[in-house]
């Protein structure tokens, strides 16, 4: 664990993998809860957590330094459900590279349990892990200059959904439409960083 400060009172944390960002993210959390933190903002990214508007930043730091950080424990709350058309235009250059059939890649990835890493590139887009590591696939060596929204999509160890049209080098490998964000919505994002997601097929995989 490396601990950075920022500004006056702000500590960027980093990790050494996105497992231990989720657990520490997590933990941070149990901490503002129960009172024994105060600080204004958790935000979990890949391999970091920022907290933001510490009293005390250093402080902070040799507490987090002084203590192993527990597992993320089991998580109660219900999955949210995305209904999912496996027809992304994709799906073939992933069913090659995992070395199985169309249908298959839409079986595997249906059948993951998915959690919000953290949010990021877009209002609601939510990087969400659950895949194991052998099915990572790249991304596409020319990104698309338009992504249309409700796109589910592969890159690295990451499933993510664009929640509106915009440029992007993921492979898609179908499409939802539930609405990710909607700022007459509160919360506006339909993800946040630990919700559990299932995908749910429509129609025969």
């Amino acid at each position: 664990m490396t601990t950075r400060l920022v500004g006056d009172d702000a500590l960027l944390v980093e990790v050494g993998t996105g497992a231990d960002a989720q657990s520490l993210h997590s933990e941070l959390l149990r901490r503002r809860a129960e009172g024994s933190l105060t600080v204004r903002e958790i935000v979990p990214a890949a391999r970091t957590v920022l907290l933001d508007g510490l009293d005390d930043p250093a402080r902070q730091a040799a507490e987090l330094a002084a203590a192993p950080i527990p597992p993320t424990p089991p998580r109660a709350r219900a999955a949210i459900e995305l209904p999912v058309r496996y027809d992304g235009p994709d799906l073939a250059e992933v069913a090659a590279h995992w070395g199985v059939p169309e249908r298959e890649v839409a079986r595997i990835h249906a059948e993951a349990d998915f959690t919000v890493a953290f949010c990021g590139f877009a209002p609601g887009f939510g990087y969400l892990t659950g895949l194991p590591a052998h099915y990572d696939v790249p991304r596409r060596a020319t990104p698309r200059t338009a992504v249309p929204a409700g796109a589910v999509a592969l890159a690295g160890p990451y499933t993510g959904v664009y929640p509106r049209s915009s440029p992007g080098g993921w492979q898609l490998i179908g499409t939802t439409e539930a609405v990710l964000w909607d700022h007459t919505r509160v919360p506006a994002a339909l993800l946040a960083p630990g919700t559990r997601v299932r995908f749910v097929p429509v129609g025969d995989l």
